[in-house]
């Protein structure tokens, strides 16, 4: 910083050009911290927390009051010994896998979504889901493996694990968005005058706004229409479940015009994150259903 000019005789010392060139080493080099850390955080992988917690959980709660006694029991036998033995117990396991297991974390990221929003979305596997790494193949591949009976237990244990978060990450929209942005992870906003992002605020910011925790959250989703009756078929048709999430990623009006969410934006979009919710709940359920049905 300058240093401000010592009094002698009555005169105010001039900093000497020393003194300016440090000044503008200092200034410049604050300037590159703070460019730096500006690039970096934007920079940052986006770890892929559709809905956020409570999101994850209450999809899993909803699939809970819907599952056959044949595939409760399965499920209590594949997740016996977890510390919280339910869906929703798990349902945030495979977004924490970076901190317990960062190898499957690392390999495990790109299963968490598929970018179709820049081809209005239509799915072509070879350019959207390369060697099976995109949420889409990934629900699939862990399905089949659960349904699996001559798998190891742990494999199939791992598997719901797994199915329990893809399917609420499939019908996150920005799950299945653009790829220049990164599911709208680099589209910054301004929410109350705060600073945000458009995939964190259809993570968690629109639930958050409702004050409600996951206890009362849950019957207002299970007073929504539930989604039509699936046949078990198997593997579930996820394309068809990104499909339908891209489309309200790239809805107008779903990116706020200068990156400004209005003040109706909640009160809009919110019933249809709910609705999502809902949707993937009642899947999760089918799949699980016909995964676990009695061979």
């Amino acid at each position: 910083m300058l240093r401000r000019g010592r009094r002698a005789t009555g005169t105010a010392i001039k900093p000497s050009q020393s003194d300016a060139y440090n000044y503008g080493m200092k200034t410049f080099s604050t300037y590159v911290v703070v460019l730096a850390a500006a690039v970096a955080a934007a920079l940052q992988p986006m770890t892929a927390f559709a809905w956020g917690p409570q999101g994850h959980r209450l999809v899993a709660r909803v699939a809970e009051t819907e599952l056959t006694p044949q595939a409760r029991a399965q499920v209590a036998q594949l997740l016996a010994g977890e510390s919280n033995p339910s869906l929703a117990g798990v349902a945030t396991w495979a977004d924490e896998l970076r901190e317990h297991d960062p190898d499957l974390g690392k390999r495990s990221g790109p299963w968490h979504y598929v970018n179709l929003g820049e081809h209005e979305c239509g799915y072509v596997p070879a350019r959207d889901c390369p060697d099976g790494n995109c949420v889409i193949a990934a629900l699939e591949q862990q399905t089949a493996l659960l349904a699996d009976r001559s798998q190891p237990l742990d494999v199939r244990r791992q598997a719901l694990k797994f199915v329990v978060h893809f399917v609420g990450d499939i019908h996150q929209p920005m799950h299945a968005g653009y790829a220049h942005d990164k599911g709208g992870n680099t589209f910054q906003l301004q929410v109350d005058g705060k600073g945000s992002n458009l995939h964190a605020l259809w993570d968690s910011g629109m639930l958050n706004d409702s004050h409600l925790d996951d206890d009362a959250y849950l019957p207002r989703l299970l007073a929504l229409p539930a989604a039509a009756a699936m046949s078990p078929v198997l593997p579930p048709p996820a394309a068809a479940w990104a499909q339908a999430s891209c489309k309200i990623a790239i809805t107008p009006g779903v990116y706020p015009s200068e990156h400004v969410v209005p003040d109706n934006y909640i009160a809009t979009y919110r019933p249809i994150a709910e609705t999502q919710l809902r949707l993937a709940g009642d899947r999760l359920a089918a799949v699980l259903n016909a995964a676990l049905a009695a061979p």
